[in-house]
């Protein structure tokens, strides 16, 4: 039995706009914790990320929160300001806008601010109210906002979880048409992403061997950023790159946000993630954040450690020290092989893209039933499954069902029985038997069926 595999397209994004103290977090925690079921809620990541992958009626979207605004600024320019540059950024790179006011104390000129940012905008606006717990601020907020512009708010209460299931209705009906699959050729996606001043930029330019600009203002560029194309060998490698935006907000105070939403679209779209970081300051919590992104997206992960020659000649720690700084902070991309470089003066450069072009091929890499079932049957002899209640997990066959990245489906007589921890046992398995370097896997567990049962 084969398992029907979902298309790899881009996730539409969803982002939470609104002034402070609106609840933006509260509804983004709600909607992930409660209602939305998350893809991959990767170990490791940190819980207070901006980002989750989540899925309604089917349709899969990124849910992006814009909290970070310093309520307790003492100058009511700089947050009114901040509110405008989320505001902005979310118009500018959103699929879909999720507009929240408070149903409670009303309209406020923050809003009005807000307001005006989301009529220059062509995405959807859901105008959402939400802290609606009582029957008398649900019958006061038509009248409210109505003056907005944006139709009758969805009234909701983050706090209790009321309307959350009309606000994703609302969503899901929002959203842009499903894509078509990017059909498999030749041609190699490689985003490259990371925090600030790491050495994006410089490392984008040693790849093109000149100094270039990827990020366009011009009318329909996607989500301002230029693909850039360059041969490797005989492969066509498409470059998708986040290096460069920064300068443009950093005034503004919401460098994590517009990270968050342009890193997103390139991974999205993306075979292969490099993610650049600093080797003199190590793993970051940003980094931490991208990376497990880049896995819950089921991309490939390269980790360049950038300005190793300054590293180098402070001569404080070894590579196998970073190495193991990096597998300590991010145990969840463990698999993720660890180069070492110097954009500026390209030393060690020519490491990088021949990883890139062995990580991708892992994406692809296939693995006969015949031998996984031999390796799995081995694994489990020598280190049988826990049981639970006196009932022992039992597998009797697996397959490999889907590639890019690898996917793999077990019949077992009880999947509940396939504890995480007996999972990563049998994904480190997998690595140690097959050249699985930088790429996801998926672990499937399926209960055999009557007649499966009636037939062996």
């Amino acid at each position: 039995m084969t398992l029907e595999l979902p298309v790899r397209i881009r996730p539409a994004t969803v982002a939470i706009v609104g002034r402070p103290n609106v609840g933006k977090s509260a509804l983004f925690n709600r909607l992930v914790g409660r209602r939305l079921a998350i893809v991959d809620d990767t170990p490791g990541v940190t819980r207070d990320r901006l980002y989750a992958l989540a899925e309604w009626r089917n349709r899969t979207f990124s849910l992006v929160d814009t909290a970070g605004i310093d309520v307790d600024l003492p100058d009511s320019d700089d947050i009114a300001r901040r509110t405008r540059a989320q505001a902005e950024i979310a118009a500018r790179e959103a699929d879909v806008i999720v507009f929240v006011v408070d149903a409670v104390s009303g309209l406020s000129p923050l809003d009005d601010d807000v307001v005006a940012i989301m009529r220059r905008t062509h995405h959807p606006v859901i105008l959402v109210a939400n802290k609606a717990e009582s029957d008398r601020v649900r019958s006061q907020i038509p009248g409210e906002f109505a003056r907005l512009g944006f139709g009758e708010p969805i009234a909701v209460s983050a706090l209790h979880g009321e309307g959350t299931g009309d606000l994703l209705d609302a969503i899901v009906d929002s959203l842009p048409p499903v894509g078509e699959p990017v059909p498999e050729d030749d041609e190699l996606a490689l985003a490259v992403v990371g925090r600030p001043n790491v050495g994006k930029s410089s490392l984008v330019n040693a790849l093109l061997g000149e100094e270039r600009l990827i990020v366009a203002d011009a009318p329909g560029t996607t989500r301002d950023a230029i693909d850039t194309m360059f041969d490797f060998h005989e492969h066509h490698i498409r470059l998708i790159d986040t290096a460069g935006v920064w300068r443009k907000i950093k005034h503004h105070g919401s460098i994590e946000y517009y990270s968050s939403l342009r890193s997103l679209s390139a991974i999205a779209r993306c075979d292969v993630a490099v993610l650049v970081i600093d080797s003199m300051l190590g793993i970051m919590d940003q980094e931490r954040r991208l990376a497990g992104i880049v896995l819950e997206e089921g991309k490939a992960l390269i980790i360049a450690a950038n300005k190793w020659d300054l590293a180098r000649e402070l001569g404080e720690y070894q590579q196998a020290e970073l190495i193991g700084v990096i597998h300590e902070q991010m145990p969840f991309a463990a698999f993720a092989p660890v180069t070492f470089l110097s954009a500026l003066t390209k030393r060690r450069l020519g490491s990088l893209m021949p990883l890139v072009m062995r990580v991708w091929a892992n994406l692809d890499r296939r693995v006969s039933t015949p031998q996984l079932n031999s390796i799995i049957r081995d694994a489990v002899y020598a280190h049988p499954a826990p049981g639970h209640g006196g009932k022992p997990l039992r597998i009797y066959y697996g397959a490999q069902v889907g590639t890019h990245p690898p996917r793999f489906l077990f019949h077992c007589n009880d999947p509940d029985l396939a504890t995480r921890s007996y999972r990563r046992f049998l994904e480190n398995t997998l690595r140690a038997n097959f050249d699985f370097e930088g790429v996801p896997l998926t672990l499937d567990f399926k209960p055999r069926t009557r007649d499966e049962d009636e037939a062996g």
